[in-house]
């Protein structure tokens, strides 16, 4: 699935994304809206990662879908 695909189904995906980073709150998630670099930015906050760490965990779950 590519992040297009992911932006205009994020009310489905948040889900899975909820379940591979638990800390985010459903607030965030909501507020991140599917914006690949607000996630990113939130994984890297959250979980006190640096930003190239953060952003392969997210490309990893991208493929995942």
């Amino acid at each position: 699935m590519n992040w297009d695909q992911i932006e205009g189904k994020w009310e489905q995906v948040k889900g899975s994304a909820r379940e591979q980073w638990g800390k985010l709150t459903d607030d965030e998630l909501q507020q991140a809206k599917g914006n690949r670099e607000q996630l990113v930015g939130l994984v890297q906050e959250r979980y006190g990662k640096a930003r190239d760490v953060a952003e392969k965990e997210v490309a990893e779950w991208e493929h995942r879908l």
